[in-house]
């Protein structure tokens, strides 16, 4: 209800600020905000404190490995042309959690996933880390169009819809100027009597490995003492990176969990309903990955399709790193929208920073467990940049489905230039320079100013229809002889070229099995058949898996001369008369001569 009356109250300010698009975003807005507030009740679990203290360790570690991987398709093995170009490391050492490096101030966003400890779920979240001298410089105008503004933001809206907050800090540091700033506005927080009435704060101590600190010579234990008059309770000792202490942090979150189902009246676990969410396709979400090269607008797109500012946008290359996931609720259709970081050449980056690198592989990594992956296009640019090639034909070579968004269409459409002249232009470059990619589906669009964005929603929920359908055979084997009547394959070897009938293996990508009487066909030939698949049933923006299969004309070909003994009686009836042969003459048969039969 409250929700409802500042919609209402809101009406007059949007309808005069290009209303169409400003209520259909705050609607957005509107749905994606009840499933952050998780209405099954189950716990939110946010992860603050000063920089470099931990907190994207102690993510990783919480966080579920099997509900938030998706499905794995088992190519990161492959190296493939595509990687190359864009210069990815080796994926073996990412298990696509968080970034961590020793570098202060590497989170930038807030990132959200599903955690688990033992039989429990919760919602988890990870966040920049707190800088004390700017927290109320994030609040004021100077810090409203900044980036260290825009992190604070972000760090203290997940802390408002948080039912527990775990407030991290170096143990061998102790009290910082931003712990002590961090304390003070959770304790304001929680004085002002918000929405959130239930919120707990616990502190913990980080980089305590073993026993060594609670010795007399440390100052370890004068540091939790002197947390501990923070009035948050006692801070509990642990170690995020080698897994210590992980039992208290269990034992705290699965006793608020419990708490909090009991004020909703639900059961008091909820591991039999994260197994039958997880087990249902239908509630599987729509994955969509959000690519193209840095400052192209990425995060405008996905704060404009959101309604809200939930990633951090901005004129500076590089603002994004992790690949965020935010959940969302497009017209009553789960979406999993992934904003992930711009992509350059690797011969544009530098070699000493490794943050670019684990940026690059978190973005590529979420393209590869997309359902759809959507490249965003600089108008600016007037030309499709080979980085952007390498991108789509990286897309298309893992099986996924491919839209394009040409962003920043207000910058180069006027009155004689429209924005169908404008995506028909990008259509024939792409097709162009990669003629694979013909017809791929083009939303021209400025995200800045909300224009046309509406239409790349419906474009990608077609295109995940088309990735994933799954043909008749009927339909395919009468599609394969029109096809072979009007262009038959060439003959190899002087022997004729048979295909004799094909189905589809699986969808999502399309693939199907071609049935021959030769172990492979002429490259020209299957992109001719590729190309007139593509123009009959419209799988437009994604690839076409053919795979030939040989089958033998004759299947006793490959037997041996003993089964293929053919006689009177065949081989048994041969059996016998040796037999009969060797009781009467007490001799086998000799090797290549037949025993005379009786006339008995």
């Amino acid at each position: 209800k409250m929700i409802l009356n500042q919609c209402k109250s809101k009406i007059g300010i949007l309808a005069s600020k290009n209303g169409v698009w400003m209520m259909h975003g705050f609607f957005n807005h509107c749905q994606r905000r009840t499933i952050s507030s998780n209405a099954n009740a189950d716990l939110i679990v946010s992860i603050l404190g000063p920089p470099n203290a931990g907190k994207s360790t102690l993510f990783n570690r919480l966080m579920c490995k099997e509900s938030n991987r998706a499905y794995r398709l088992g190519s990161d093995k492959k190296k493939t042309r595509s990687n190359a170009r864009i210069g990815y490391r080796s994926p073996s050492k990412r298990s696509g959690g968080a970034i961590v490096t020793p570098v202060a101030g590497t989170t930038r966003d807030r990132r959200e996933c599903i955690g688990r400890v033992g039989g429990t779920t919760f919602r988890l979240v990870d966040t920049a880390g707190v800088d004390g001298e700017k927290i109320d410089h994030a609040f004021g105008k100077q810090g409203k169009h900044s980036m260290d503004g825009a992190m604070i933001r972000q760090t203290m809206e997940a802390a408002k819809q948080s039912d527990l907050v775990l407030l991290m800090f170096d143990a061998r540091l102790g009290v910082t100027s931003d712990l002590a700033e961090t304390v003070r506005w959770l304790r304001k927080l929680s004085n002002a009597g918000d929405q959130q009435q239930h919120r707990e704060i616990v502190i913990l101590a980080n980089k305590l490995e073993g026993d060594r600190w609670a010795s007399m010579d440390s100052n370890v234990l004068d540091n939790l003492a002197e947390v501990s008059r923070a009035g948050f309770g006692e801070a509990i000792p642990i170690s995020a990176e080698h897994g210590e202490g992980m039992v208290d942090v269990a034992e705290i979150i699965d006793k608020y969990t419990l708490e909090k189902r009991q004020r909703f009246g639900l059961p008091l676990t909820n591991e039999e309903t994260y197994k039958k969410n997880t087990d249902d396709d239908n509630e599987k979400p729509l994955q969509l990955a959000i690519l193209g090269r840095q400052n192209v607008g990425k995060s405008t797109l996905v704060n404009s399709l959101l309604g809200e500012e939930r990633v951090i946008a901005g004129d500076k290359p590089g603002l994004t790193r992790d690949s965020i996931q935010v959940p969302w609720l497009w017209n009553d259709r789960p979406v999993q929208i992934v904003d992930t970081a711009g992509i350059r050449r690797g011969v544009k980056r530098e070699r000493s920073d490794e943050i670019e690198d684990l940026a690059v592989l978190d973005a590529m990594r979420a393209m590869k467990l997309a359902d759809v992956a959507v490249l965003v296009l600089d108008a600016q640019a007037q030309y499709i940049q080979r980085q952007e090639l390498a991108i789509a034909d990286s897309v298309v070579r893992e099986g996924r489905a491919l839209v394009v968004a040409a962003n920043k269409m207000d910058l180069v459409v006027d009155d004689e230039y429209t924005k169908h002249d404008f995506a028909r232009a990008v259509q024939e470059q792409i097709e162009v320079r990669f003629p694979m990619l013909r017809k791929t589906p083009v939303v021209a669009m400025s995200s800045l100013l909300g224009h046309n964005v509406k239409k790349l929603m419906p474009t990608v929920f077609e295109a995940r229809d088309r990735w994933a359908r799954v043909m008749p055979t009927g339909v395919l084997n009468r599609w394969l002889q029109d096809v072979m009547e009007e262009h038959s394959p060439p003959s190899q070897a002087g022997r004729a070229t048979k295909i004799k009938y094909i189905i589809q293996t699986k969808g999502r990508p399309p693939t199907f099995l071609l049935f021959c009487n030769v172990s492979e066909l002429p490259v020209n030939y299957l992109r001719y058949l590729t190309r007139h698949f593509q123009d009959s049933f419209n799988f437009f923006g994604m690839e076409v898996r053919l795979v030939v299969k040989k089958s033998d004309k004759n299947p006793f070909g490959n037997k041996s001369n003993k089964k293929s003994f053919v006689g009177i009686g065949g081989w048994k009836g041969r059996q016998k008369r040796m037999i009969a042969q060797l009781k009467k003459t007490g001799m086998p048969t000799k090797k290549g001569k037949r025993g005379k039969r009786s006339k008995s």
